[in-house]
C-alpha cells in the first residue's frame, strides 16, 4: 500500500522510509513520463455494486503488566476463513492498517464512563493506485462502570459517507442487544445490490421484541458528491479562508489540517478534495494520521494530512506549507502559511466565488449546500480551463491527440487568468486530466455539460451585444 499506509510492517521508521521512497519515485515518474498510464483498480473480491467487503469490530485490550492499551479485532464479518488464500493474506495486511486508523491516538487510553460517539472515514490506497474506503464509528459499548471505547469499521469500494453513517446507526442499535444481532443484518446488506444514484434499496431485518424492520437506504442523486458534506468545512472556516485553502490545494502544496475530533478532520479533508472536481488529487491523502506515522509530515512531496491538534508540536517546525487550525475559536486559523494564498486565484473570479458562496442559507440541507458550493467551484474551472478541448490537436480514430499548452494559455478568456492557468497546467492533477482527454477527446460528463452551457451563454451574450450595437448604429435622432 502507498499514500494512506503501508499495511505490512508495523515499524514506523521503516514504514516512513518506504513511504518517502514511494512518494519520490511517483513524483519523478509522473513528472518525467508524459505517457504515464493511469493506475487501474484491481478486481475486488466483490463486484463494485456491493455495499461492502467486510465489517470489523476493534476493541482496546489492556497489555499485560502495562498501563497501556492496544487495539485488537474482536469481531469480523465475513471471516477470513471464508476468503481465498491470496485474498486472506492481503486482508490480514489491511487489518493491521485498520487498527491504526480506528485508534490513531495510539496506546494512551483510560477507561471512560462517558464518550460521545463519532463517525469518520479514511482511505486505504493500494500500490496500483486503487482505493478502498474505511468507515469507522467509535463509541462506548453498552455496560456499566468505566470501560474502553470500541470501533466499528466497514471497508468498501463505495464512497458514500452519509449512507454508511445510517448503516452504522443500525449496527449500533443491534450491538446494544447482542453482537450476534449484527450478523443477519450485515448478511442481508452484503447480498443487497448497491443502488444507482437517486435510487433506494430496502433491507429486511429482524429484531427481538420489535419484529421485522424495513430499512431504506437511499443513494444521493449527485454520485460525485455522495461522500461529501460541506457543512463542517464552512462551520470551521470562513468563505475567504476556504478560498485560501482551495488555492493552495489547486497548486498541489503541502497542507495539514488540525482538529481535536476525528470526524472533523475526515469531513473537512474530503470536502476540500471535492472542491477540485473534475480534477482529482493525485498525491498523498491521509484524512487521519495515526500517531506512529506522524513523521509523514516531513515528506517533501505534496500532501493533504489530517492531524489531531495534540500533535501540533510535531508539525510546527515544518516550513513551506499551510497548516490550518480547524478548532472552534482558534486565535489563528492559519498557523503557518506561505503568504501568497490570497493572490493565487484571479481577483475577478475570487469575487465571483465569494458572491456565489454567500448565496448559501444557514438552514439549508446538506444537498442544497452541496449544490451551491459545487457549482461555484465548478464554474471557476469552466471559466479558467474550460476551453481545453479546442487545444487538443491531431486526434483521429485510434490516434491520441496532443495538448497544445502555449495556445491554450494564450486563449484564456481574461488576461488576468493567464498567470493562474500557466501555474495550474504544471500540476499533476491537470496533467492526468489532460492525458485522459488526449486519449479520449470526445468525452461526455457533467463538467463537459457545464462547459457547453457556458459557451452557449457566451454566444447568446455576444449576439445580443452585436444586435444592440447594430440597432444603435442605424438609429437617427430627430432634428
Amino acid at each position: 500500500m502507498s499514500n494512506e499506509v503501508d499495511a505490512g510492517d508495523y515499524g514506523p521508521m521503516k514504514r516512513l522510509s518506504t513511504l518517502f521512497s514511494t512518494l519520490q519515485d511517483k513524483f519523478h515518474r509522473d513528472r518525467s513520463d508524459r505517457d504515464l498510464t493511469l493506475p487501474q483498480p484491481t478486481a475486488p473480491a466483490l463486484a463494485a455494486t456491493s455495499f461492502f467487503e467486510y465489517l470489523v469490530v476493534v476493541s482496546l485490550g489492556k497489555k499485560r503488566g502495562q498501563g497501556t492499551y492496544e487495539p485488537q479485532i474482536t469481531y469480523q464479518f465475513p471471516k477470513l476463513a471464508n476468503m481465498g488464500r491470496s485474498q486472506s493474506e492481503e486482508e490480514e495486511k489491511s487489518l493491521k492498517a485498520i487498527l491504526l486508523f480506528c485508534f490513531p491516538e495510539g496506546v494512551n487510553w483510560a477507561p471512560l464512563t462517558e464518550y460521545p460517539s463519532e463517525t469518520f472515514s479514511f482511505v486505504l490506497t493500494e500500490v496500483d493506485g486503487s482505493r478502498r474506503n474505511g468507515y469507522c464509528r467509535r463509541l462506548l459499548p453498552h455496560g456499566k462502570g468505566a470501560r474502553a471505547p470500541e470501533a466499528y469499521c466497514i471497508i468498501s469500494q463505495v464512497a458514500c459517507f452519509g449512507l454508511f453513517s445510517k448503516i452504522f446507526d443500525e449496527v449500533e442499535k443491534r450491538r446494544q442487544i447482542s453482537m450476534a444481532m449484527i450478523y443477519p443484518f450485515m448478511q442481508s446488506l452484503r447480498e443487497a445490490p448497491f443502488p444507482a444514484p437517486g435510487n433506494t434499496v430496502t433491507i429486511k431485518s429482524f429484531i427481538p421484541e420489535s419484529g421485522t424492520e424495513i430499512i431504506s437506504l437511499t443513494r444521493p442523486l449527485d454520485s460525485w458528491l455522495e461522500h461529501v458534506d460541506f457543512r463542517t468545512l464552512f462551520r470551521c472556516l470562513t468563505n475567504e479562508e476556504v478560498l485560501k485553502v482551495f488555492a493552495s490545494t489547486v497548486l498541489e502544496r503541502r497542507i495539514i489540517f488540525m482538529a481535536e475530533e476525528l470526524s472533523t478532520l475526515s469531513q473537512v479533508l474530503h470536502a476540500v478534495v471535492a472542491l477540485l472536481y473534475p480534477f482529482t488529487w493525485q498525491h498523498t491523502f491521509i484524512s487521519i494520521v495515526p500517531s506512529v506515522l506522524i513523521d509523514v509530515v516531513m515528506a517533501p512531496t505534496p500532501y493533504l494530512l489530517g492531524v489531531q491538534r495534540n500533535k501540533l508540536d510535531d508539525v510546527i517546525d515544518q516550513s513551506d506549507m499551510l497548516i490550518v487550525d480547524l478548532t472552534e475559536g482558534a486565535e489563528n486559523t492559519f498557523i503557518t502559511c506561505i503568504g501568497d494564498e490570497s493572490t493565487i486565484l484571479p481577483e475577478k473570479l475570487q469575487e465571483e466565488l465569494l458572491q456565489a458562496l454567500c448565496c448559501r442559507k444557514d438552514n439549508s440541507t446538506s444537498e442544497e449546500l452541496n449544490k451551491v458550493v459545487s457549482e461555484a467551484f465548478l464554474s471557476f474551472f469552466v471559466k479558467t480551463v474550460g476551453h481545453f478541448s479546442s487545444h487538443v490537436k491531431g486526434s483521429s480514430g485510434r490516434q491520441p491527440g496532443v495538448f497544445q499548452k502555449k495556445s491554450f494559455c494564450k486563449a484564456s478568456e481574461h488576461k488576468a487568468s493567464q498567470h493562474f492557468v500557466k501555474r495550474f497546467i504544471q500540476t499533476q492533477m491537470f496533467d492526468v486530466f489532460i492525458q485522459e482527454v488526449e486519449r479520449r477527446p470526445t468525452q461526455e460528463g457533467f463538467f463537459h455539460q457545464k462547459i457547453a452551457e457556458y459557451q452557449e451563454s457566451k454566444k447568446k451574450e455576444k449576439a445580443k451585444r452585436a444586435s444592440l450595437q447594430l440597432g444603435l448604429g442605424g438609429f437617427s435622432p430627430p432634428c
